[in-house]
């Protein structure tokens, strides 16, 4: 199988460098920066376990030619206008699509301009951060990747996926409903983003303040009335396990969009926070935390 990984930070280097040490034909596709730091350090993997690093294949934008038989697009949401740009030459019919991106509105868009039968459904969990110099840094052993059919036929191709991921030496999860799964990947992500932003803390120092775990179910449950609203079927169990692990002050925790926020980066708050709201008007719904929350992120990036 033909493997393009769009993006090679934290979550592309990390599972696309699994696929490529479990022998699949994986080449990055990368901007010159990081195209450069590859060239020179190679993609270094620290992980719990020790230090590995690969000597990947790499193409540019420019560069890029012939069709994959499967696109993994790792970016940031606000990078994903660009990298369908990027990856068109290398699509054909029977290119599958699995965008590992926050949020939901992601999935229309590329939808709309590869085609809905080119576009699977994928999340991953795992604890990641580049390093000074461009290492991956996988902060503790999760590393579960999640796919499968948007509409759940899981049909051949999809079982080469599989085929794939499963032998990349990784969590793999192939979901018969991955729709419930990326609702229940918004609903924690969303909510942690939402209440370490606003509190500008992480959840053991909101949790052990006055107030902390009033607003962090407040937030939670209006983030829950919202995905409902737009189609989630709620699986109580689920949903329950998410707040507990939220929930939680012996595991101090942070959201990618909080700690971006600190360092002064580019923050993916219209996909995370804002098309939440979108869809709560859709549905007259009142989420006044949300509001404060995006508030707070606008001035933010009017600010940087």
């Amino acid at each position: 199988m033909r493997i393009l990984m769009a993006g090679a930070g934290a979550t592309g280097g990390y599972f696309g460098g699994r696929l490529a040490q479990a022998g699949q034909d994986v080449t990055f596709l990368v901007r010159e920066r990081r195209y450069q730091q590859l060239q020179t350090h190679g993609l270094v993997l620290q992980t719990p376990q020790g230090t590995e690093t690969l000597q990947p294949q790499l193409v540019q934008a420019r560069s890029l030619t012939g069709h994959y038989d499967l696109i993994i697009v790792t970016v940031k949401s606000f990078g994903l206008e660009q990298v369908m740009d990027d990856i068109a030459p290398a699509v054909g019919p029977e290119t599958l699509i699995m965008p590992i991106l926050n949020g939901m509105r992601h999935i229309a868009t590329l939808q709309q301009r590869f085609g809905e039968d080119n576009v699977i459904g994928g999340l991953c969990k795992i604890n990641a951060t580049l390093g000074e110099h461009g290492e991956v840094i996988q902060m503790t052993p999760l590393h579960q990747i999640y796919y499968g059919a948007l509409d759940g036929n899981n049909d051949e191709r999809l079982q080469r996926v599989d085929a794939a991921l499963r032998d990349a030496g990784v969590d793999s999860r192939f979901s018969d409903d991955i729709m419930a799964e990326l609702w229940e990947k918004w609903l924690l992500l969303s909510t942690l983003g939402a209440v370490c932003c606003l509190a500008r803390g992480d959840t053991r120092q909101i949790l052990t303040s006055r107030g902390g775990e009033a607003l962090l179910q407040a937030i939670f449950a209006e983030i829950l009335s919202v995905i409902t609203a737009e189609g989630y079927q709620p699986r109580p169990a689920a949903t329950a396990r998410i707040f507990e692990l939220l929930n939680n002050p012996a595991t101090p925790m942070t959201s990618s969009m909080y700690r971006d926020l600190t360092q002064g980066y580019d923050i993916e708050a219209d996909q995370v926070i804002g098309d939440l709201l979108l869809r709560a008007k859709r549905h007259s719904l009142v989420t006044p935390l949300l509001n404060a929350v995006d508030v707070n992120l606008q001035v933010y990036l009017q600010q940087r």
